[in-house]
């Protein structure tokens, strides 16, 4: 399969990656298939057959948003999307959303364990409101983290709480919904138009629940992503493929409609 679009993929500048890596392989007691660096994602894209990426970047301090947010901007390309990133605790958070919206950006990209902030909470709501009125897209991570305790700090209750604040915010649940909170996921959210990627769930969730999410699902709401360098694009169609979706909805998945939704901004 070629023209892939990868929603959900991370890479580093090659000052950075050469110990983030490591670093990130033994707190997640996980291994990368990369090395981190941009180089190294376009020849995994390159073999892969993924036409473009979404690079997803998080600022862990707000003293990052300007180190992110210029190296966004010399890495993008008509192959690599970059969605710079925000502190929840930034003083100019506000100012910052609209900038990374100004210089072209697509989207923003949030993690609550990094970050550490409640999805839900009424703090991050002028945020929430600014990235919506922008149309920016907000890829949130959702769901445990394998990296940190199991605090229920983005789950599927919290999700639906903001969407339903929220209903023009164009946000993208990663991990199928909510990593390891399926059941919820199943429960609460799927049949919502609320966006999902695939990204590092379809090998340790069971093919049934999988299945079952998915065709509950809207359509037009279910993205193609992998968490690259956690998971490679072939080996997460792989299990896509085993799903046995039928041609129209896998082609959704794989490609138009992440390509519907970065067209949107």
């Amino acid at each position: 399969m070629r023209g892939i679009i990868d929603f959900h993929a991370h890479a580093f500048p090659d000052q950075v990656a050469g110990s983030a890596i490591p670093y990130l392989e033994e707190e997640g007691d996980i291994k990368a298939i990369h090395d981190g660096r941009i180089s190294s994602l376009l020849q995994l894209m390159d073999r892969e057959g993924v036409e473009k990426s979404v690079i997803c970047s998080i600022a862990t301090r707000p003293s990052q948003f300007e180190a992110i947010l210029s190296w966004s901007k010399q890495i993008r390309s008509q192959r690599l999307i970059p969605f710079p990133s925000f502190h929840p605790k930034d003083p100019r958070a506000l100012e910052h959303i609209a900038r990374i919206r100004s210089e072209g950006f697509k989207g923003i990209k949030m993690h609550p364990y990094y970050q550490q902030f409640f999805l839900d909470d009424e703090q991050m709501y002028p945020a929430y409101e600014k990235i919506s009125e922008l149309g920016l897209i907000l890829l949130m991570h959702t769901g445990f983290d394998l990296a940190f305790p199991r605090i229920r700090r983005c789950d599927p209750q919290q999700i639906l709480n903001v969407a339903s604040r929220f209903p023009e915010l164009k946000m993208v649940t990663t991990h199928l919904g909510a990593w390891e909170q399926w059941g919820e996921v199943e429960d609460l959210l799927a049949g919502r138009n609320i966006y999902m990627d695939i990204s590092y769930t379809l090998d340790q969730l069971d093919v049934e629940t999988a299945r079952r999410i998915i065709l509950k699902h809207p359509k037009e709401f279910v993205l193609f992503g992998t968490d690259s360098p956690w998971s490679g694009p072939q080996e997460t169609y792989k299990h896509l493929q085993a799903l046995k979706l039928g041609s129209v909805r896998e082609e959704l998945i794989l490609n138009k409609n992440g390509l519907a939704l970065l067209d949107s901004v």
